[in-house]
């Protein structure tokens, strides 16, 4: 169950973000919730980690790596590789949700912002 004392925040990566589970008890996995308004792309970014995009609500285009954009919905699991870039585009008029899955678990320390001036 998700902690919901747990606040969401807006990031640098301009999304909005609730970590669900960031533990350093539970090094294996993390999971947050993001949350991206409508109109809005990603800080194109990497993480040293793998990461799993898990789509709630809303519909966008992820970028993975050099690939062309993929169209997402919910229900869409996509995998993200360790060290590969990445960026999700909201194009609708809703809010795009889903859920960052990490392993092992994401740390600030992981996140590379591939834009000048970027970061979370």
């Amino acid at each position: 169950m998700a902690d919901k004392s747990k606040p969401e925040v807006y990031t640098g990566e301009r999304c909005f973000i609730r970590e669900l589970l960031n533990e350093a008890a539970c090094p294996e996995v993390s999971v947050a919730r993001c949350r991206v308004e409508p109109g809005v792309t990603t800080e194109l970014h990497r993480l040293d980690v793998l990461e799993w995009y898990v789509i709630e609500r809303g519909a966008g285009q992820l970028r993975v790596g050099e690939a062309a954009p993929i169209p997402v919905a919910p229900g869409d699991a996509v995998p993200i590789p360790a060290g590969t870039a990445q960026q999700i585009r909201n194009p609708g008029d809703e809010d795009l949700v889903f859920l960052c899955v990490c392993a092992p678990r994401f740390t600030p320390d992981g996140y590379e912002s591939l834009e000048a001036g970027g970061g979370p």
